[in-house]
């Protein structure tokens, strides 16, 4: 078999799986696992065979006409170089993890097998965007994650925050697909074509005419898939969906294609200092603000969703300054130990038995009672602080060493502005990053909450898992650069002396410090009860408002369901708590901007079109009924009354022709 052939069933199959999923879903309920399950382990063995013979060299291409359209042509066509080859062993990786998984986690629910053929679905439109050498059949699997998300977003439609969250990812995903399909047409205008080989030629030849423009209104889309700033606030609010749909969308789908789109047509944005600042703008600011939100927040699931989001930071910043190998590097390791802290995470929240309970300040003595998820956590929490040798080590400092390379002037593909700024953030965020990292594990397994109801083991399909994306998170990184150079345009991914000693040094710090942190509110905590606003060291009701509300807790009255007092986050950020809590208030501003005038504007057409539009329907009806019923008095039916009014005008005419004879 081909490898052509075998790269289009790798999208296939889980196509396949979901359609047979759907139809037998209800009537043969004993196929659904397995329909979930074997296609996506199929399909991730295709995509491995795929990557060992397209083994780094050079691109797999294979086009045929799809439609003919008179201009631009569309054509099924598959471009697979190293990129595309290991991001599409990733995904296939995580969706089986995550297919498997939810066998156990999902087991009791009775829309599972929707659930499953989603997901499937969800796999086989990310696998599309990866091996696709098409841009319109590239955005087909774009919109239809991001119709998938939708769905399971809000699988649990009766609660809502699952219906709120599955709108808001949809609205505001789609607020940046528009600009994003305006610059799809205007990159294939120029290029003469929808094929990804042929817009890098028209590229590399300088035939691209409005690059700045083009690559701008290609970022809006980036920025709303991948949650980077402004676009980002919809991926905290997705935790209300199943925590392997978490999983799913943080590690491996949806928020990857964005950063897995640029590095495809990473030529088209360096044709444009601009955009290349912009980019790196963004990147900054998604990543240190990101990391500050999940420092001040108490549900474990929103702590991971602002990681991802700063981590997605890292590799728009590696992109930022040209080196899309690094961008890759951290795509791939980050999706292995990402999908393992929600997975665990999601450990905790099953032996709970609900998934509200997934506030850290609530949760006790889990080391002992989830000893699975405690050190497969701890692993994947050490490489996302980049500590050594876990794997987020490696791929955060390829990062650095790319921002800190271009920062000495040595690549013309990015200006320094760029380098600067990716670098600087960069070194903040690792800081903070260790520091919410280790906040995290302090307060889920050494914390001092209410003791939550214990429901017993979880299934072997959940442990395995676990134990399973253990090894990537911690070997991926060091067999990276014994195996990877050549799949990633042959770069050297040993880091530098400079970058490695600052951002461990960092990292070490950032975790020590809120150590420290947490020892004092610790004993702070001990000697004050918790619960009520006087509880609080700072004594401010509108920070345990704030708390509450991030961490979707009730306040009633004077005492609120507030986080641990012997939380360190609210010692190290000090006054920025209650702004970082509730995502630095852009939700707010975001409803002021735009939500407020939009809903004016709304309420001012509605006014005029009942109000002055209607009127002059209603007019246009009322002035005919009311001649009719004029007419309709004078038509009585008497004929008395007939040949009276006949004798009337008989006479006022005969009055008025002696009238007029006499004045003549």
């Amino acid at each position: 078999m081909t490898t052509t052939t075998l790269a289009a069933l790798v999208p296939l199959l889980p196509f396949l799986g979901a359609a047979a999923g759907l139809l037998l879903g209800r009537t043969a309920p004993g196929f659904v696992r397995p329909l979930a399950v074997l296609p996506t382990l199929a399909a991730l063995v295709l995509a491995v065979l795929v990557a060992v013979r397209q083994g780094g060299d050079q691109a797999l291409d294979a086009a045929t006409e799809l439609t003919p359209t008179g201009s631009v042509p569309i054509e099924l066509a598959l471009h697979i170089d190293g990129f595309a080859a290991l991001v599409a062993v990733l995904v296939g990786f995580v969706a089986a993890c995550v297919q498997i998984y939810s066998t156990g986690y999902l087991r009791d629910d009775p829309r599972y097998p929707s659930y499953a053929a989603l997901v499937s679905l969800f796999t086989s439109a990310m696998l599309l965007v990866v091996y696709s050498g098409d841009l319109i059949v590239l955005l087909v699997g774009w919109e239809v994650m991001g119709i998938c998300s939708y769905f399971l977003v809000g699988h649990y439609w009766e609660t809502p925050e699952a219906r709120a969250a599955s709108l808001k990812a949809f609205l505001v995903t789609k607020l940046g697909d528009v600009p994003f399909l305006i610059g799809l047409f205007a990159l294939a205008t120029d290029a003469g074509s929808f094929q990804i080989t042929k817009v890098l030629g028209t590229v590399a030849s300088g035939g691209l005419d409005h690059p700045t423009l083009v690559a701008l209104l290609l970022l809006a889309g980036v920025a709303g898939k991948s949650a980077q700033f402004p676009l980002h606030t919809w991926l905290p609010d997705a935790m209300a969906g199943p925590t392997p749909v978490s999983a799913l969308i943080h590690a491996a789908t949806m928020v990857a294609a964005g950063v897995y789109f640029v590095a495809r047509l990473l030529p088209v944005f360096q044709a444009s200092s601009a955009a290349m600042v912009v980019l790196a703008v963004m990147a900054a600011v998604t990543m240190a603000g990101s990391a500050l939100a999940a420092l001040a927040q108490d549900d474990i699931k929103r702590v991971l969703a602002y990681s991802t989001i700063g981590q997605l930071g890292y590799m728009t910043g590696a992109l930022a300054v040209g080196d899309r190998g690094a961008a890759v590097f951290h795509l791939l390791s980050h999706g292995a130990f990402k999908a393992l802290l929600f997975l665990a995470a999601g450990v905790i929240i099953h032996a709970a038995g609900t998934n509200s309970l997934a506030a850290m300040s609530r949760m006790t003595g889990l080391r002992d009672r989830v000893p699975d998820a405690y050190w497969t956590m701890t692993v994947a929490l050490l490489a996302l602080a980049a500590i050594p040798p876990f794997s987020g080590f490696f791929s955060k400092e390829s990062v650095l060493s790319a921002a800190e390379h271009v920062t000495a002037g040595h690549t013309e593909h990015a200006p320094a502005a760029a380098g600067w700024t990716v670098l600087v953030a960069g070194l903040i965020t690792a800081l903070i990053t260790a520091a919410y990292a280790t906040r995290l594990w302090l307060l889920a397994f050494r914390g001092h909450g209410t003791e939550a109801p214990d429901h017993g083991r979880q299934p072997l399909t959940m442990t395995v898992v676990l134990w399973v994306l253990a090894i990537p998170s911690l070997a991926f990184g060091g067999l990276a650069y014994a195996a990877l150079p050549k799949w990633f345009d042959g770069r050297d991914l040993t880091p530098t002396l400079t970058t490695s000693i600052l951002g461990t040094g960092l990292a070490l710090v950032g975790g020590l410090v809120t150590y420290g942190a947490w020892q004092r509110t610790t004993a702070l905590a001990a000697r004050a009860p918790m619960g009520a606003v006087a509880a609080h060291p700072e004594g401010d009701a509108g920070l345990v408002e704030a708390e509450a509300i991030a961490s979707h807790k009730p306040v009633y009255g004077d005492v609120a369901y507030a986080p641990d007092p012997a939380d360190p986050g609210r010692l190290l950020l000090g006054p920025l708590y209650r702004h970082a809590a509730v995502g630095f208030h852009l939700d707010a501003v975001y409803d002021v901007l735009f939500v407020r005038p939009v809903q004016a504007g709304a309420s001012l057409v509605r006014f005029l079109d009942r109000e002055v539009v209607d009127t002059y329907v209603r007019g246009a009806g009322a002035l005919p009924r009311w001649l009719g019923a004029a007419v309709r008095r004078a038509q009585t039916g008497n004929v008395q009354t007939y040949v009276s009014a006949l004798l009337a005008g008989a006479v006022v005419l005969a009055v008025a022709a002696v009238l007029v004879a006499t004045g003549a």
